[in-house]
């Protein structure tokens, strides 16, 4: 059976008052609004807080001919309370600023965290990251990079960057997936697509 389509749209929300709760490094709105049911009546008029933030660009780096990823460690808040560590190690990502897209994007934060130069780049997908309080969007890409002479620590010190690049074989960086070493989203997917795709990549891409 085929996925079904949506049976409702925008159109179908009624936000009848939107409030700024806080206005900092991040954004938290309450909404009033009212939406349709699916037995064809309207909800009873919701509050709901959301959290807000520009849509980001994620991208594994990925190297077809030493067939390696160039991944990021770095401090996150919100993994403070991980008993592991709350140094993650992820993917290259930024925010998407006005007029860039998501090629811009990647293009200017691999520069800035990893002192890479990409290539060619492929969209993974685009995914909600956490819709029942976020408006949060990733746009998650590969892109080819020639991993030779990356490493040490980069990013920006007037946004307190303070980024480790580490180059790791594409087998042993699925392994820290299939562990839980690696356990952010957006680097659980990517790796999880390069295991199905980096024979195809490699073919394409001249390795």
């Amino acid at each position: 059976m085929s996925l079904p389509a949506p049976k409702f749209s925008q159109a179908d929300v009624t936000v009848s008052q939107r409030e700024t709760l806080y206005d900092g490094f991040f954004r938290m709105e309450r909404l009033r609004l009212q939406h349709a049911l699916f037995e064809g009546e309207t909800a009873s008029m919701l509050s709901r807080e959301l959290f807000v933030r520009d849509d980001a660009v994620c991208v594994l780096l990925y190297d077809p001919r030493r067939d390696a990823v160039v991944l990021v460690e770095q401090f996150r808040i919100g993994a403070l309370d991980d008993e592991h560590s709350p140094w993650l190690l992820e993917l290259v990502a930024g925010i998407v600023e006005p007029g860039e897209d998501c090629a811009d994007v990647a293009r200017r934060e691999a520069a800035e965290e990893a002192a890479a130069t990409l290539g060619r780049m492929e969209n993974i997908c685009r995914y909600h990251v956490s819709p029942g309080g976020s408006r949060e969007v990733i746009h998650l890409l590969c892109a080819e990079v020639d991993s030779s002479g990356l490493g040490g620590v980069h990013g920006l010190a007037d946004e307190g960057e303070d980024i480790l690049v580490h180059v790791v074989d594409r087998a042993d960086a699925y392994q820290g997936v299939v562990t839980g070493r690696i356990n952010n989203a957006a680097t659980i997917m990517a790796l999880q697509w390069l295991q199905l795709n980096s024979g195809r990549l490699r073919m394409a891409w001249g390795a």
